[in-house]
Formats: C-alpha cells, structure tokens, sequence
C-alpha cells in the first residue's frame, strides 16, 4: 500500500502503526449558520448576570477610588497629568482592593467541602504560610509568616485551605493580634478540633519606615484554643514543632 501524503492512512510516529482518521466530517461554515444559536441555560444566564453585575460594581469601585487618589496626589503637589502619574490613580485603585480582597471572601466559601472524616489522633500543623496585609492604622504593609496547628477530633481540613483562610483573613486591614486570633477561630468554627494554635511573625513597615525606624524588628503573636490553650506539652510541642528546620 503506498503511503503518499494524499491517501486516508497516516504513520504514527512513535509505535509505527498505521492509523485511520477520523471520520467524521468537519462541520463547514454554512452547515454552522444553518444552526439554531445555542441557547443558555437558566443556571448559566443566571451565573452570566451575576459576573457582568460583579464586572460593573468593579468598575464602579475602581474609578471612585480613582478619584480619591487623584485628590491625595493633587495634596502632595503633584501633577496628575505628567507622564509617569497618568495611570497611577487606577493602577492604586486596582492595587488597594486586590491588598483587600479578604473582605469579599467568606471563610465558609473558601473551605467549602473539604472537610474529611478522619480517625486521627496526631497533631497537625502547616507551617511557614506566607502572609501581606495591610495595617490598619498607617495602610502600609506587614509581612511575615504563619503556622498553624490542630488536634483533630474526627475531622480534618484539606491543607491547602488552611493556606486559604489565612489568605481571607491577611488580606484585609488588620492589626497582627487580631489577625492571629480570626485565624483560630476560623479553624475551630470549620472543623471542631480538640484544639487549636496559630503564631504569627511579621514585619511591620510602619515601624521600619516611619515611627521608631527599628528594620530588624519582629512581632510575634499567638493565639492559642482548648487544649492548646490548656494543655502544656500539647502547647510546647506545637511550638517546638513550628521552630523546627
């Protein structure tokens, strides 16, 4: 059988053996407008309205804090319309509400259904999460790291939401110690554990730019629930366990 280029049969390149196409027919461009539009689906015209709803109040929020930033930047002796501030305004609008987004996340959203049936009696603990926020007094930024820690009781959370709820909770305007609290709780309130504990480091830019200027700095936190809370070796082992390389 010869093979040309213009016969049906093709040569598979990495076993040899010889292939049929398929064959059905692609469709052509007068048999596509011969069909009926494809109509959504109540759920999808419902999900489609919400997006563009969520698309405009964006936008909406987007150019007022346009505006109020054009007024700070007017405050500073700036000049708005030189090159290199034209776009500033929007680029920190769309800036501060991405820092903030926590605030249109709900911890039950995040978590949703993965929480497990699990007979674990052992300490769980997911360490160095790294977190942004913003501080609430000065809206300049702190960073650092968390590490968190249960004591199951018949269920367990997927790791990766654990990383989430941070997330929702960082990415608001806070200050540490009620970060570090919020996280706690959020954790008891999804699974129910025995008990649990967060400690939080961070650096503070509001002490390392302005105020005392101290650059090596860290504030440490920690909450601590039940037998965390409780329990000495419980709360030694976890602590050890979170400063451990």
């Amino acid at each position: 059988m010869s093979l040309s280029t213009n016969n049906a049969i093709t040569k598979h390149s990495v076993n040899g053996n010889y292939l049929l196409p398929s064959t059905l027919p692609e469709p052509t461009d007068e048999e596509d407008s011969s069909k009926p539009p494809r109509r959504m689906s109540i759920l999808q015209s419902d999900k489609a309205l919400r997006d563009h709803d969520s698309k405009l109040i964006y936008t909406q929020r987007v150019e007022a804090i346009s505006h109020c930033y054009e007024e700070i930047l007017n405050s500073l002796g700036e000049d708005i319309h030189r090159q290199g501030l034209l776009k500033t305004p929007k680029r920190a609008a769309e800036a501060i509400l991405f820092f903030t987004k926590g605030y249109e996340q709900a911890v039950s959203d995040v978590v949703s259904d993965a929480v497990f049936d699990e007979e674990c009696d052992n300490m769980v603990v997911i360490k160095d999460i790294d977190i942004f926020s913003l501080c609430e007094h000065h809206l300049v930024p702190f960073f650092g790291k968390v590490s968190v820690g249960y004591l199951p009781n018949k269920k367990v959370i997927g790791l990766s939401k654990v990383a989430r709820i941070v997330e929702v909770f960082s990415r608001r305007l806070q200050v540490q110690e009620r970060l570090t609290r919020e996280i706690a709780e959020a954790i008891k309130e999804a699974i129910n554990p025995h008990g649990v504990g967060v400690i939080v480091e961070c650096v503070h830019m509001c002490m390392v730019m302005r105020g005392a200027q101290k650059v090596n700095s860290r504030t440490i936190t920690s909450a601590m629930i039940g037998v965390f809370q409780e329990d000495v070796k419980t709360r030694e082992e976890f602590v050890s366990l979170t400063r451990s390389k």
